[in-house]
């Protein structure tokens, strides 16, 4: 299989806040677990995996006059997620960066700001199985 482009990876419902990640990467699929935690864990432990997040019912809302950060009203578009090898090594290195954080590193993830505003979800393969676990 050609894995030089972005495919989705994975498809996650999270129906108690209404929403669904979806996560986009060069990874050939079939090699994954079948499994759906272990498709999940597996997923964002891949290389230039991103995670999107989508808030349901802006697509019916004949009043969404479009999308913005997400992050206030109206939800939307929220964030992207970004896997890294430990969750508190980097924020460390963001906080001593300067970074602004929307959520310091606790229940397996944190949030930080970019430049713009924008949130960035940064998590690691622990606090991701942690997560998922709660979900399944």
């Amino acid at each position: 299989m050609n894995t030089s482009f972005f495919r989705l990876l994975n498809k996650v419902d999270v129906p108690y806040m209404k929403m669904t990640l979806y996560m986009m990467g060069y990874e050939d699929v079939s090699s994954a677990p079948t499994d759906p935690v272990e498709k999940t864990i597996w997923t964002f432990g891949r290389p230039a995996t991103m995670e999107l997040t989508h808030f349901w019912g802006t697509e019916n809302d004949p009043e969404f006059k479009g999308y913005h950060d997400g992050n206030s009203e109206p939800i939307g578009f929220g964030h992207i997620g970004l896997t890294v090898d430990d969750l508190y090594k980097a924020c460390e290195r963001f906080e001593s960066l300067g970074v602004e954080f929307v959520k310091k590193p606790s229940d397996g993830f944190a949030f930080i700001k970019d430049p713009d505003g924008y949130w960035i979800e940064i998590f690691d393969l622990k606090g991701i199985r942690q997560i998922v676990n709660t979900l399944a």
